[in-house]
């Protein structure tokens, strides 16, 4: 959001792959604004074709927008259910809700990652925004959408995670 698409992660991403020697092809089959409820409504469209590894980075908008925690938890479930049925390897990111619906939220919000990813047993980034939210210099100016450099960050973030389960295929 806010950015060329060569400098958006997918784009960051691809580049790494083929710097690296990976022949993969990154898709990105994000929509800006959507919740995990959405991801789940388009999941076939998206697992179409050869899909390998699916990266699955939904649940800050539910949180932006104070959806139930189970609710979250139970699509990004299903969807991570759905594509190991398919044989396609997983990689789960995190995200923080914002600090105004409580410590309570927050917790159980942070917490429902960490149960998929164990309960799935997928690779899994804690927090898909480590080094990037809150940091003006690294954001739009919306203070949410990371920019340029920013995204530069959350792609190595994403790298960490990806490379040892890309060494498996």
């Amino acid at each position: 959001l806010g950015l060329p698409r060569e400098q958006a992660v997918p784009s960051l991403i691809q580049e790494r792959l083929h710097a690296e020697g990976y022949r993969y092809e990154v898709v990105n089959a994000g929509v800006s604004g959507d919740t995990a409820a959405g991801g789940l409504s388009r999941l076939d469209w998206s697992l179409e074709g050869d899909v390998k590894i699916l990266v699955i980075e939904l649940g800050a908008n539910d949180g932006l927008r104070g959806l139930p925690v189970s609710q979250m938890k139970r699509n990004l479930s299903e969807i991570v259910t759905r594509a190991k049925q398919r044989g396609i390897t997983v990689v789960l990111t995190g995200m923080e809700a914002p600090p105004n619906y409580g410590i309570a939220y927050t917790s159980e919000f942070r917490q429902a990652f960490r149960d998929v990813a164990d309960e799935h047993d997928v690779a899994f980034v804690p927090f898909y925004l480590e080094g990037v939210a809150g940091m003006p210099s690294l954001n739009n100016p919306d203070g949410i959408h990371p920019n340029a450099a920013g995204a530069r960050v959350v792609a190595e973030t994403l790298w960490r995670a990806l490379e040892p389960v890309l060494e498996t295929h």
